[in-house]
């Protein structure tokens, strides 16, 4: 399982937060709901940062289940989809930045263009369509909750568990941000918010 420790170490180096800091100085845990997201970054420091952490980050998502693939062996397969998954957990929980993170939509598609091709095609359409609509973020729940039954019709038990394993933190995270609030019934309405939408409700007036 060293490969899938590894996956998770490459997946923890926050890519976004680096261009951040590096281009303009900022902390994008400062920023909005403090999500260390691609979008957060672009709002920051423009394209070409985006574009640089971007590639990275579907290189770290894809280098953990290259290396398992290219062992050859039977569980391969097997061990591919759990270094894809670590690298997505890595990337939404780094501990470089004490358990925060992104949403992992780039490692995923890293990940995923590697051990099951097609769900990465799934996930690309679902942000295309919801973009079209405008609700992107919907679009790309929407790809992620189909991304495991889609897939196990693909390549059975091996793609449902890559799908699980992708698409778990990636919804986990969009639920639970990196701040949950403090009473029961914010913290549900600003769960459905965070599930639908890609930043937090306005807090209710007193």
């Amino acid at each position: 399982m060293g490969i899938v420790l590894l996956s998770f170490i490459l997946g923890s180096v926050p890519s976004s937060y680096l261009a951040a800091r590096v281009t303009r100085g900022v902390d994008l845990r400062d920023v909005g709901t403090g999500t260390v997201s691609g979008s957060a970054l672009y709002r920051v420091a423009g394209f070409w940062p985006l574009a640089i952490a971007g590639v990275a980050d579907l290189a770290k998502g894809a280098a953990g289940p290259l290396l398992a693939l290219g062992l050859l062996t039977a569980d391969g397969p097997v061990v591919a989809a759990l270094a894809g998954g670590a690298a997505v957990i890595g990337h939404n929980w780094s501990p470089f930045l004490r358990g925060a993170g992104g949403r992992g939509i780039a490692p995923a598609l890293g990940a995923l263009l590697v051990a099951a091709w097609p769900g990465a095609v799934l996930l690309v359409a679902g942000m295309l369509l919801g973009k079209l609509l405008g609700e992107t973020a919907v679009g790309a729940l929407v790809a992620e909750i189909a991304l495991t039954p889609a897939l196990a019709l693909w390549d059975g038990a091996v793609g449902a568990l890559t799908g699980v394993v992708i698409a778990a933190p990636m919804i986990l995270k969009r639920l639970v941000g990196n701040s949950p609030p403090d009473d029961t019934e914010s913290r549900w309405r600003v769960y459905v918010h965070r599930l639908l939408y890609d930043n937090d409700p306005a807090p209710r007036a007193p």
